[in-house]
């Protein structure tokens, strides 16, 4: 579980790290991403393998045209009204989030539906261990994608340029990196990977117009844990909190699994607000 949950709040941390906003519209690119594999997979009769990068391609066009018509603004006039910027944030991102919810619940329906599982067996002995096929097939998939999402961010020059302008956004400007390039860039990558992760939990969680408030929470969850916009807190804090959510839920109670995420957000909270791979900080 901590696989999927990075998957979401890798891209929700890195839009963060670069613009300095929450994207209350995350969790509706994993809605996204359930539905396209889902509808392409059932309806059209694909091989649900080629259906996933359909789904990724889904949430990558759906943030980039994000960025292009409703983020652009906030930055692009940084100077200008930078002011509110963390208000119009909060307001237009959670009113597109609403915005899709209503549109996806008019066009396909508000009754929940599952796509077909990668997997030809349902549930796979590993010695005297019983687990899922899909989630096996799933993990496996998300550790391919964040060591790939790593080595890009560590290695390529594209992935450098998008910590230049994270760690100072005019900075990288003045030596010749573009940043509204780069941030687009970001959103497609954020949107892409939030997409890939409801196609991999579609056959799972039956998706609903409303399914993404879940892996949105989630995702705020374990941006704060891992310290905001640091990518690699992310990932560290996606996997801690996946094995503590399963590890409450066997051994004191599965009904407030979900409640022991939010516990644990409100422990750092108090102890240490800057999260796991954070800094301390204070704008002046």
């Amino acid at each position: 579980m901590g696989l999927f949950y990075a998957l979401m709040a890798v891209g929700l941390s890195m839009i963060f790290g670069v613009l300095r906003v929450i994207n209350f519209a995350h969790g509706e690119f994993f809605m996204i991403g359930a539905y396209t594999y889902a509808l392409i997979a059932s309806y059209f009769g694909i091989n649900p393998w080629f259906a996933l990068p359909f789904a990724a391609i889904s949430g990558g066009i759906l943030g980039l045209v994000v960025e292009r018509l409703l983020i652009r603004p906030l930055y692009a006039g940084y100077n200008s009204w930078s002011f509110v910027k963390d208000e119009y944030a909060v307001v237009v991102t959670f009113a597109l989030s609403l915005l899709l919810i209503h549109l996806v619940d008019k066009v396909i329906g508000p009754s929940p539906f599952m796509g077909p599982s990668l997997a030809s067996s349902q549930r796979i002995a590993i010695g005297p261990i019983m687990l899922n096929g899909q989630k096996i097939i799933a993990a496996g998939v998300s550790i391919f994608l964040l060591v790939s999402l790593a080595i890009f961010i560590k290695k390529s020059l594209w992935g450098k340029q998008i910590q230049a302008v994270a760690q100072n956004r005019f900075g990288s400007s003045l030596a010749g990196i573009d940043p509204i390039k780069t941030t687009a860039i970001i959103f497609g990558i954020a949107g892409g990977l939030a997409a890939l992760s409801g196609a991999l939990l579609s056959p799972l969680i039956n998706p609903s117009p409303d399914i993404g408030s879940f892996p949105a929470i989630k995702s705020y969850i374990i941006v704060v844990l891992g310290g905001l916009g640091s990518i690699w807190g992310s990932m560290f804090a996606a996997l801690l909190l996946g094995v503590f959510e399963s590890y409450f839920a066997v051994y004191i109670s599965y009904d407030y699994r979900d409640a022991f995420g939010l516990l644990i957000l409100i422990l750092v909270l108090i102890f240490r607000p800057q999260g796991l791979a954070g800094q301390k900080g204070r704008d002046v």
